[in-house]
Parts: structure tokens; sequence; C-alpha cells
């Protein structure tokens, strides 16, 4: 389950008109929903497609073709292509929207099985959000490169987040130094944080803060399965 606070780093773009240039704040699901769907338009493109319709993109994110209709006009995108949506200025739209205009830098902080799982599944997915530190307590992980990508002792935390002018911070920590790790970032200058771990988190009104809660996931699919099997019986 994914519980997000706070106005996201990402939400915001500008539509031209006649009138005046107004920015807007996308919903949270828009940007969520719109980072899905260019997902899956690029896999669009890897298939060889070039144009797709908004029913299709619907029966792929199990949604409405009215929803994703919705998302793709409050961007201002439109076609009257019979073909469709053209894919890959579809992309470039959404990129326009929700990508940040300039790079930003990551960390990862904890290095355990899910710390390294996240940091070679994140490096080169995208350009405009950049992994250039991970950070953990054990000696034997310090020093250690994951593609090029260096951990360093938690000690230098503050530092490197300066130094390397590091903006978002993943938490793969463990559950009793959760809330401690994430005080230290924001008073070392994190501005936004995405939370892996069981813990609830308060932080300032000015960092954006998301919470990815795996037990509530799988606790909410094992609810949805076993009234599936009630139904079917």
């Amino acid at each position: 389950m994914i519980h997000c606070r706070k106005m996201s780093l990402f939400t915001k773009y500008e539509i031209n008109s006649s009138e005046e240039r107004v920015m807007r704040i996308l919903p949270e699901k828009t940007v969520e929903r719109l980072s899905e769907y260019r997902r899956s338009l690029y896999e669009c493109l890897d298939e060889g497609k070039s144009h797709i319709f908004s029913h299709e993109l619907a029966d792929i994110h199990n949604i409405t073709a009215v929803q994703v209709r919705r998302d793709i006009m409050f961007i201002g995108y439109s076609t009257s292509n019979r073909k469709g949506y053209h894919v890959e200025e579809l992309i470039s739209v959404i990129g326009k929207i929700i990508d940040p205009q300039e790079v930003y830098n990551v960390a990862v902080i904890g290095l355990g099985n899910l710390g390294k799982a996240i940091s070679t599944y994140f490096i080169g997915k995208r350009p405009q959000l950049n992994l250039v530190a991970t950070f953990d307590l054990d000696p034997k992980k310090i020093g250690n490169e994951i593609n090029g990508v260096k951990c360093y002792s938690i000690d230098r935390l503050r530092e490197l987040i300066i130094n390397k002018n590091i903006t978002v911070a993943i938490l793969t920590v463990p559950v009793y130094s959760a809330k401690e790790m994430a005080k230290s970032l924001v008073q070392a200058g994190i501005k936004g944080i995405l939370n892996f771990t069981t813990v609830t988190l308060n932080v300032p009104e000015d960092i954006y803060l998301e919470e990815y809660d795996m037990i509530t996931s799988m606790e909410k699919v094992a609810y949805f399965v076993k009234n599936r099997k009630k139904k079917r019986k």
C-alpha cells in the first residue's frame, strides 16, 4: 500500500493559454497513473507499436477508458488521429509534465537485500533521477559498489548529501532506526523521502514523504483472494 503525504516534488506543470500561463498541481493518483502509462508506452514502443487507444491502455492497467482519457486530457494532450494516441508523443508529453526540469540526485539508505535490489533496479531507469550514493552501517558493505554507485558509511550522511547535492532518499533501514534516520535526512537537507520501512514517519511540511507498506499490500491481496474464493463457492 502506498501512502502519499504533502505536495509532490514532481507534480507542478504549466499550461499555456491565450489568457495566461497557469501553474497547476496534479493529484497524486494522476501522477502515479501517468508514470504507469509511460512505462506501458515504452513497452509498446519495444513491440513496434506506434499508436494506442485509450481502451487499450485501460485494459493494461485495469481501469476504465474514461479514466485514461481524463488523465491525458488533464495534461493537455489530445489527438484526432483515428489510430489513437501517438505513443512517442505521449511519452514525451508525460515526461515534460512529471519529470523534474533538472536532474535530482538520489541516495539509498540501508543496503540490505531490499536496498540492494532497489539500487540494482533503479540505476539508469530515469535520466532525471540519478542514484549517486548508498549508505550503510556495516563495514563489510562500505566501499562496495553497485553498477558504479559506491556505498558510504552512514557517518558521512550529512557531508555527502550536501556535497553530492542529494535531493531524494530511499529509506530501507531496519524499523528500529527508521525514525532517527528520517530525522537525520531532514536535518541534512533532503527534500523527499520514499519510505520502504513499516514505520510511519513524521516529517516537516516542506518535505515530501511517500510510504510503501509491503505488509499492508500483502494483507490487501490476501483479503481479496479470500473473498473471491467465497464468491466462487
